[in-house]
């Protein structure tokens, strides 16, 4: 859905932006719940409130290569690095690493039970309308033309899904849960190789967790969470973009931080589209 600043991952050629720094593999156990099943999900400790979380290597089950997988950890308080006076012109979008992207396209589940009455189908179908903005964003103009499939499509479950933090598992996965850090609203992790030469990374799985620790909506109500304004900015990570947290970038989707009541990352500004094209 990877404080002040950055670990550049030279071995690993990660292309972050500035503000995020990347956290050492210190396992804890993190207690998920989806409604009716308890669950155990081994989550990385976030060091210094690293928005970016290291899960290691691990082989995917689906290309037989060996990947990376990274939590990306989004806050709901407010500690942007602001610009001073003389700052370079800050672009306001990033990647996860240069060139790591989807090459194949893949389908993807969510199971929309959640503690805050938000309706399946809305869920459904807000997931499947964000996707749709970043795949029309992904030729360069948000005006519905040219759309470039990049996850696929999506179904609903009742199954009992689970965020992948030691392999991945060849699936897709969105669903609600509690996460035990109260200041984070959503996880989102990626799995793929973000090493080596540009031309040879990919994205190979992301699972979204909203944390059911927080009130949602879908209409931008006061003291919730907008589901669509949290989820089109998770999706971006999915897709391949980092989080930006310098306060000039305030007003894009890929911001890292978010509060109740705020609905401007459900739209992509100028930077996203930029980003999601110069990728794809």
């Amino acid at each position: 859905m990877r404080q002040k600043t950055i670990a550049i991952m030279v071995a690993l050629g990660l292309c972050l932006s500035a503000g995020a720094a990347w956290a050492t593999p210190n396992f804890v156990t993190t207690r998920l719940h989806t409604p009716g099943v308890e669950k155990t999900l081994l989550l990385p400790a976030a060091a210094d409130h690293s928005p970016v979380i290291s899960l290691g290597p691990a082989v995917d089950p689906v290309s037989g290569k060996m990947v990376e997988g990274y939590a990306i950890i989004h806050y709901k308080d407010n500690q942007a690095k602001p610009s001073g006076p003389g700052s370079k012109p800050v672009a306001c979008y990033g990647f996860l690493a240069k060139g790591a992207k989807w090459k194949a396209v893949e389908p993807w589940a969510v199971n929309p039970a959640n503690g805050s009455g938000l309706d399946g189908n809305f869920v459904f179908t807000n997931l499947t309308g964000d996707i749709a903005n970043w795949e029309d964003a992904a030729d360069g103009t948000a005006d519905g033309s040219s759309v470039i499939d990049i996850l696929g499509n999506g179904t609903q479950t009742a199954d009992v899904l689970t965020a992948d933090t030691a392999s991945p598992d060849g699936k897709n996965e969105v669903y609600f849960g509690s996460i035990s850090d109260s200041n984070t609203i959503a996880v989102t992790i990626v799995w793929g190789v973000f090493g080596g030469s540009a031309a040879n990374r990919v994205l190979v799985e992301w699972d979204q967790v909203y944390n059911n620790a927080y009130a949602w909506s879908a209409d931008g109500a006061a003291g919730k969470m907008d589901f669509g304004n949290i989820a089109t900015h998770e999706l971006g990570h999915s897709v391949g973009l980092n989080d930006q947290y310098n306060t000039v970038c305030s007003a894009v989707t890929m911001y890292g931080y978010a509060g109740y009541g705020e609905t401007n990352k459900q739209s992509l500004e100028a930077p996203d589209i930029t980003g999601v094209s110069t990728l794809y």
